[in-house]
């Protein structure tokens, strides 16, 4: 066993303020995030569920993560299991690991992480003595078949009314293991794989789905369960603040914005209660990170943020609303310190803008660029797609055009406070996700994207302070395919995981990349995610694909609104 790792855990733990200190009794819960610790504490779903788990009476739950990159040689090399932060305890002595996801390409390092924790991956190869699996997280909801033959069971939809059900059904189908998972079966939202048959023709094409799909649960009132920073630690991202989420869903339908409809009707918190989390996050941290799908759209965000100021605070957003943006909200921007802030054009042209829903004219976003630099911030990040249906080169030129125009509105205000700030386009692949209008079309190929990501750094090098960030076109590539795959693909996660060219390991093993990434599907084609139903009907997401290509706008979603099927 090694001291070392052990000693940095107890430190790492010791170093946390409000983190629960686990229970002797009841359903034993492993919650793990598949990366880092500083990933996973800046991620509120995962301190949510943390807690929620905790405040059970008959729950105790202790937390896993992927070990620092250093220190994966020496749990292999001294055979050390992957333990618990709380209390060092091995993740097969667990009654559940519960994985909570945000992210595809974090598969990954599910792999490496169930063989550090010495349990075996596949469901199929675990007994009735090792711990169940349950899926939870946004991908969980988004499409949980690629992991369908690994996890025994799948959250579908949020913890808070999913959770006090699916605890004491674990807890007695643990109690009596003869049962198999017959005592989930009909629990809200939850889906059980093992449980649903799923057959394809030659081609792959899902031609029946055994079971109805399972309707995704969300929390109707925020107010009645908080979400923020429970646990702080400066190790963290985002160490440096406290979390508080402002509202869930978004009413503006983007249609290349998956959380935008997995995540509907719009929520949100009332003042009343955002303060109240405001201020015990104040209470260790002056700064406060507003977190929401559309934080600006709050009903009252001014006055969110003029409360925390007066507290003594300062303001982080993790979003702007351009078409509405104020000199008052940008100076108070600037008063609370920030040092960079990001908007979202998502396209340079207005064609690519109204195709996938956008409602933003380049005046209003020249205009709230103006404002941010009046207000003297000093750094700016324009969030950019490319590979958009239907994108032509004149479409990418003019992502040059717009970066021009900002740039200049940026340097003169640099230029009369007598500090040049920065300009930072990041721009990356449109992906194609499950449960929005664009799930039917199919991503640009690697080859098209990399040429659009070669001359768009060209030519942004050229400019002065500016600069270009994308990912990885492969990375971009394995996030679509994890997102859009059926089962079969859970099967490869290893050896996608090793490395290695991505449509060669799918070929060796009868699959196609193409299949699954690049082609355009039929209209009335089952897919994969359909062994969950998001309460978003198939109709209406068909019709706004239909509009998309015609670059026709449709209206923000609102209270009264009754197009979707969600309300």
């Amino acid at each position: 066993m090694s001291r070392k790792l052990l000693e940095k855990y107890r430190q790492r733990y010791a170093a946390e303020s409000g983190a629960c200190q686990p229970g002797n009794g009841g359903l034993r819960v492993a919650l793990l995030y598949p990366n880092t610790y500083n990933q996973a504490m800046a991620n509120l779903g995962f301190q949510s569920v943390y807690q929620l788990f905790n405040r059970h009476p008959d729950c105790s739950c202790e937390r896993f993560f992927l070990p620092d990159r250093e220190d994966i040689d020496e749990h292999q090399k001294s055979a050390l299991p992957l333990v618990s932060l709380e209390t060092g305890t091995p993740l097969a002595e667990f009654d559940l690991i519960a994985l909570s996801i945000s992210f595809e390409n974090d598969y990954l390092n599910l792999p490496l992480i169930f063989d550090l924790g010495q349990v075996p991956l596949f469901a199929a190869q675990r007994t009735k003595v090792e711990p169940l699996v349950l899926f939870g997280g946004v991908c969980a909801f988004l499409n949980p078949e690629p992991l369908a033959e690994i996890v025994d069971i799948v959250a579908v939809g949020e913890a808070e009314p999913i959770l006090p059900s699916l605890i004491p059904a674990v807890k007695k189908q643990l109690e009596d293991p003869s049962s198999g998972l017959d005592l989930l079966k009909g629990l809200p939202g939850i889906y059980l794989p093992g449980q649903t048959v799923v057959e394809q023709d030659e081609t792959g094409e899902i031609t029946q789905i055994s079971a109805a799909p399972v309707l995704r649960c969300y929390l109707d009132d925020l107010d009645s369960s908080a979400s923020r920073s429970f646990i702080l630690n400066e190790e963290a991202e985002f160490g440096d603040m406290a979390l508080t989420e402002v509202m869930r869903g978004c009413s503006r339908g983007c249609r290349f914005c998956a959380a935008g409809y997995i995540y509907l009707p719009p929520r949100e918190r009332s003042l009343d209660n955002l303060l109240q989390q405001v201020e015990i996050g104040l209470c260790d941290r002056q700064r406060i990170g507003l977190v929401g799908a559309a934080v600006a759209d709050h009903s009252e965000i001014a006055r969110l943020q003029q409360e925390i100021l007066a507290r003594g605070g300062e303001v982080s957003v993790s979003s702007l609303r351009l078409d509405a943006l104020t000199r008052k909200e940008a100076e108070q921007l600037e008063a609370a310190g920030l040092r960079t802030v990001a908007i979202a054009p998502e396209a340079g042209s207005q064609r690519m803008r109204d195709l996938i829903n956008k409602n933003l004219d380049e005046a209003q976003i020249l205009e709230a660029v103006q404002l941010l630099a009046d207000a003297g911030l000093r750094n700016l990040k324009l969030y950019l797609l490319i590979g958009l249906p239907g994108e032509t080169d004149a479409d990418v030129e003019e992502i040059l055009h717009l970066a021009e125009k900002v740039r200049l509105i940026w340097r003169e205000a640099g230029r009369e406070r007598g500090s040049l700030g920065t300009l930072t386009l990041s721009v990356n692949p449109f992906i194609p996700k499950p449960f929005t209008p664009f799930q039917w079309v199919g991503m640009e190929d690697a080859k098209g994207l990399k040429k659009k990501i070669r001359k768009l750094q060209s030519r942004i090098a050229r400019m002065p302070n500016t600069s270009l960030i994308s990912e990885p076109i492969r990375a971009s590539v394995l996030q679509a395919l994890l997102a859009r795959a059926d089962r079969r693909v859970g099967h490869l996660l290893p050896e996608i995981a090793a490395g290695g060219n991505l449509g060669q390991i799918l070929r060796r093993n009868g699959l196609d990349l193409d299949f699954h990434v690049t082609r355009e599907r039929g209209k009335d084609e089952l897919f994969p995610w359909e062994v969950i139903d998001q309460g978003v009907s198939r109709s209406y997401l068909r019709q706004e694909y239909k509009k998309g290509l015609v670059a026709q706008a449709t209206p923000r979603c609102s209270a009264a609104c009754r197009r979707c099927g969600i309300c």
